[in-house]
């Protein structure tokens, strides 16, 4: 059974026209504006479009096309990466006015897809990645590019490739540009709206335009779902990979703390960072993935990378769910009480298709999660001022040295504090570091404890291993909220639900599909999240193409410009 079987149809929905080179800007439908957005987004000046004589990328569906079809064409002489990236910027230069996902545009692109051609014509490919166009969040080091975190303060920042992005170019990667995000992500204010960056401004969603996108991955989400790269690269901390998947509608991996580097990438903590893909298709994640793992000096935690750990993540059983038994992380009923009955139908769907690829589901609640929510703020504060002020002192460039000249900075910029404040990053400079701090070390190692044991005691289900769960799944988001703004509406992100945390915190993989649509008029996507045990990310990402392949949920998105209000709940709690 289909997840989408039984969903009435969506008449808002409009089909967008697939780009083609030259011909891509009179193909595409404009996105209306979103009348939440501060006005004046900077412009991304995008290369030469000038098309190649035989535009062989007409009448290709980029948001269906694969990695493995894409490289299939171009090894056949049907496709060039020039001609390939030549569209994805046909579709940024017409749809990023008003979608804001693209925050720079790499002006070398052009020449490395040239380049990657080449070497397909000497085959000399490099990698799985060949010729295959890719946003970075910019919180991940680019040379020759600014690398800012969203923030005005770091424009003038010049740092060498960060580890992942050397590994994409040595992969052949054609790096696109960089993806706005929620700016330091979203670890500025107690108010933030996501989406939101003193550089690239308000990003919207692409489903719904006056909607957020959620999450501070919210460009590298928005981007891929727009089909604006063919993949892009997030960052999470706590819900800042799988809550943008979800509410974007594509997949997003948080892998598991270490097996990624994240030399070279602006910090909350080493505690909880990581990088990891984010695809409109389970192998595209998969595939890259297999070019980001693996050891670097620079960062110890890769160290732990068990020396058996398979690295051919690209290789996908999609029969993974067969006999499996699969935990459901089920709401109590005050969460019940809070998510929408559309959401709930959305999550009891995916359960469904679940079994119906030969899965068990067993209803599981998992401990500890008032403790582990208690513990984890105070920690990141502690965390972010330690490393961020490494960061800080070891990138070169003019900008402010450490967490106290950033404060100054913003104090006295007319831009950054117009819609919202900064008091995460006074509680930060106000905190003390770990290293003079026993209780604040104390709490990281309680926390991270009872995060994995949340985790582990729930897929230890009995006395023998047949009776273990394959892994856990759980609602990744609800509908994306209206984009507001504290200082402009009064309220800012309204997230309601979220099963982020214990993988979070544990450092253990999550990753996030497509499972439906809900909200207004069902419109709005929204994804399961499949997590497991320390190192079960390959397992993972099996389980997420099976269940893709069964749930076949996701839709190309509409760019409607609105959908009308929702209610918005007290409390928000942003991700980061």
């Amino acid at each position: 059974m289909r997840v989408d079987q039984h969903r009435r149809p969506r008449p808002l929905r409009r089909p967008l026209a697939v780009a083609a080179a030259a011909a891509a800007a009179a193909l595409l439908l404009p996105a209306s504006a979103v009348s939440a957005t501060p006005p004046h987004r900077p412009p991304v000046a995008v290369p030469d479009l000038v098309a190649s004589p035989s535009v062989p990328v007409r009448g290709l569906d980029l948001d269906a096309l694969t990695i493995p079809e894409l490289q299939q064409r171009m090894d056949a002489g049907q496709l060039s990466a020039v001609d390939l990236t030549r569209a994805y910027l046909a579709r940024i230069d017409t749809l990023n006015p008003d979608l804001g996902a693209v925050l720079s545009v790499n002006p070398h692109a052009l020449d490395d897809a040239a380049a990657s051609d080449a070497a397909r014509q000497r085959q000399q490919t490099r990698g799985p990645l060949e010729g295959i166009p890719v946003l970075l969040k910019d919180n991940v080091d680019t040379e020759a590019m600014p690398t800012t975190a969203g923030s005005r303060a770091l424009l003038g920042s010049e740092p060498d490739d960060a580890t992942i992005t050397r590994r994409l170019r040595e992969a052949g990667a054609v790096v696109l540009g960089k993806a706005n995000l929620s700016e330091w992500a979203n670890f500025r204010g107690a108010a933030s709206t996501s989406g939101w960056s003193g550089v690239g401004e308000q990003t919207a969603n692409p489903y719904v335009l006056d909607r957020n996108p959620c999450g501070s991955s919210s460009g590298s989400a928005a981007g891929v779902a727009a089909s604006l790269a063919q993949v892009a690269i997030g960052t999470e901390t706590d819900g800042s990979i799988v809550c943008p998947a979800g509410a974007n509608g594509v997949v997003g991996l948080k892998p598991t703390l270490g097996l990624v580097s994240r030399t070279g990438i602006v910090p909350i903590s080493a505690e909880q960072d990581t990088a990891g893909p984010m695809a409109r298709h389970a192998v595209d994640a998969a595939l890259v993935l297999e070019v980001l793992a693996g050891t670097d000096d620079a960062d110890a935690a890769t160290a732990e990378i068990p020396a058996d750990l398979g690295t051919d993540f690209a290789d996908l059983d999609l029969d993974a769910l067969q006999g499996a038994r699969i935990g459901v992380w089920t709401l109590t009923p005050e969460q019940s009480a809070a998510v929408d009955d559309q959401t709930e139908a959305v999550f009891a769907a995916a359960v469904k298709a679940v079994e119906a690829a030969g899965a068990t589901a067993v209803p599981v609640q998992l401990a500890y999660q008032d403790e582990i929510g208690a513990g984890e703020t105070p920690a990141l504060l502690a965390e972010f001022k330690r490393d961020l002020n490494a960061y800080l002192a070891a990138t070169p460039g003019d900008h402010p040295a450490d967490l106290a000249g950033l404060i100054e900075f913003n104090a006295q910029d007319p831009v950054e504090l117009a819609y919202f404040g900064q008091e995460l990053l006074e509680q930060a400079q106000a905190a003390t570091v770990p290293a003079d701090d026993p209780a604040v070390r104390e709490t990281r190692d309680r926390i991270r404890q009872l995060a994995r044991a949340s985790i582990d005691e729930v897929l230890a289900q009995g006395a023998g291993p047949e009776d273990d769960l394959a892994a856990i799944v759980g609602l990744t988001n609800t509908p994306a909220w209206q984009t507001r703004y504290e200082y402009l509406d009064g309220q800012a992100d309204a997230f309601v639900y979220s099963t982020s945390g214990p993988a979070a915190v544990a450092g253990y993989p999550n990753v996030s599909v497509p499972a439906g649509f809900s909200g207004p008029r069902e419109t709005l996507p929204v994804g399961v999240s499949f997590f497991g045990g320390r190192w079960t990310d390959a397992a993972l990402l099996d389980i997420a193409a099976d269940f893709e392949e069964q749930a076949a949920a996701r839709e190309a998105p509409g760019f409607l410009p609105t959908v009308g209000a929702d209610p918005q709940p007290d409390n928000p709690e942003p991700g980061t």
